[in-house]
């Protein structure tokens, strides 16, 4: 693949960023990227080395074809490289941008060499082909006369949608925001990922039979509540696609203090904004002027250090559980799994600063009701990172009028959709399903975080496609459409008989 010697001659160049100080002050993608001939002799780097990790259980979970596309970049045959990208991948112009790359950590040469710079030339041939026109709709030549209903529009329900309708199915995806898009529109900061991607996507959709009904809130009340129940009467099959919104809390002393905010409200706050709306009054979280920690280390956290900057905080502090995470790769896991090292994101090059092996206590009034300090204390994690213990005498405070709670999320909404319809849940809360993608009502089907739990866009993606095929399957007695890879998931109903549809 690519160049015989290219791993050889050619160093990694992976994508630069913009001026930090210049970036900071605006809202678009917080890249620099490389030219389309430096991206070709990235190409020439992909080995011919027999097992592509890459795309293997350790890699890819779209199974992309990587070595392949990798090859036809080195050819200059973009054409052909878009065709055998989205042969098994909806949006890559997304996970181009979004993805944490583990087919790079799983890269052969990143056994002892950097490895490929595969996510840059994934979002290169999915850039170059939307600008040459080549992201065309591909509508189905017969329909089946059958309606689906896709619940959530956020990646795995749009990727599900698209290849129902494919199939030939009538497929309405419903979204209760005010937007279609869900994560990728308001949980993924404009500077990460610029929201006319969606856009383009929902028209390419929409001219393949797929209609959007946003402000449409399956399961809830008021004015844009539909009652779960009425899906089922109207439709042959129902996709749900909700995600994981449960957030991970931290109930101590003072949670209910003003300033202290979950992380998604944070983050869908200021998409709103950038999207032209107005937000103000009590409910406006804004971190102009304004003292920020935030609880988290993970991608959310990241984004939100990123947005604070962007508002102008004046001084961001990031506080991590767990203990700070070596340099280089660990020896455990070792290569090709994802590795166990410290990430320091773009956000984290803007500027403030980060503490680990820490824990909050407690949450400090400033005698209005406002938050202006927490209290903290450092910990002493085991070896082998399962366990800690308080060290004793190591309290302290950290000064701040925002806190944003990045911890996580625990399992879907249970209010709502999944108590109207009874649906079963595994052990952690999740929508429990079988090796079908089927949930414990009949013809309700369940994709994405909704029944895996918080995970990556990349898998939401893949389950999304998954299931679109296990739904064209039971309506119409087989399917056409792409296998995908074998599903990782347990059957958590297996041997449960599924309640009739009402």
């Amino acid at each position: 693949m690519g160049k015989v010697t290219g791993f050889l001659e050619v160093k990694r160049r992976g994508v630069p960023y913009r001026d930090t100080v210049v970036r900071k002050n605006d809202w678009r993608e917080v890249y620099n990227y490389n030219p389309k001939e430096i991206v070709v002799e990235q190409a020439a780097r992909c080995m011919d080395c027999g097992i592509p990790f890459c795309q293997g259980d350790t890699g890819c979970p779209l199974s992309n074809i990587i070595p392949d596309w990798n090859h036809l970049v080195y050819q200059n045959d973009w054409e052909e490289a878009i065709k055998r990208l989205h042969a098994t991948n909806n949006f890559p112009e997304v996970t181009g941008r979004v993805c944490p790359a583990p087919c790079e950590e799983a890269c052969t040469l990143n056994i002892n060499i950097e490895p490929v710079t595969i996510k840059q030339i994934e979002r290169t041939i999915a850039d170059t082909a939307a600008e040459k026109g080549w992201i065309v709709p591909q509508p189905p030549k017969v329909k089946t006369g059958k309606r689906v209903a896709v619940v959530g529009s956020g990646p795995a329900g749009l990727a599900g949608a698209q290849q129902l309708a494919r199939a030939g199915h009538d497929v309405v995806v419903f979204e209760k925001a005010d937007r279609i898009g869900g994560l990728l529109r308001y949980g993924i900061p404009h500077f990460k990922m610029e929201k006319e991607m969606i856009d383009r996507r929902m028209a390419q959709m929409q001219a393949e039979g797929v209609e959007f009904r946003a402000n449409a809130h399956i399961g809830g009340e008021g004015k844009h509540g539909v009652p779960a129940t009425q899906l089922l009467a109207e439709y042959d099959a129902v996709l749900l696609a909700c995600g994981s919104e449960k957030p991970r809390d931290l109930p101590i002393p003072g949670r209910d203090m003003k300033g202290v905010h979950f992380a998604m409200d944070f983050l869908t706050q200021q998409n709103k904004r950038n999207h032209g709306d107005v937000i103000s009054g009590d409910v406006a979280i804004d971190a102009k002027g304004k003292r920020v920690v935030v609880i988290g280390g993970g991608d959310t956290g990241s984004d939100c250090i990123g947005t604070s900057h962007r508002q102008g905080a004046s001084d961001v502090v990031n506080l991590e559980l767990m203990p700070q995470p070596p340099e280089e790769r660990a020896g455990d896991p070792p290569w090709p799994w994802w590795p166990y090292k410290l990430s320091t994101s773009h956000a984290h090059k803007e500027g403030g600063s980060r503490e680990f092996a820490v824990a909050t206590k407690k949450f400090i009034e400033d005698g209005k009701g406002q938050v202006r300090a927490l209290q903290a204390i450092r910990l002493q994690w085991s070896p082998d990172r399962r366990k800690f213990e308080e060290i004793a005498g190591s309290e302290f405070e950290i000064p701040c009028d925002l806190v944003l709670l990045a911890m996580g999320f625990v399992h879907p909404v249970h209010e709502g959709l999944v108590k109207q319809l009874h649906l079963e849940l595994d052990q952690r809360g999740n929508v429990a399903t079988d090796m079908q993608w089927a949930t414990s009502l009949e013809k309700v089907f369940c994709a994405g975080d909704m029944t895996r739990g918080q995970s990556l866009v990349v898998w939401a993606i893949s389950d999304g496609r998954r299931a679109a095929r296990a739904v064209d399957q039971y309506l119409m007695g087989n399917s056409e459409l792409p296998k995908g890879r074998r599903r990782t998931l347990p059957d958590t109903l297996k041997g449960k008989k599924k309640a009739a549809a009402v």
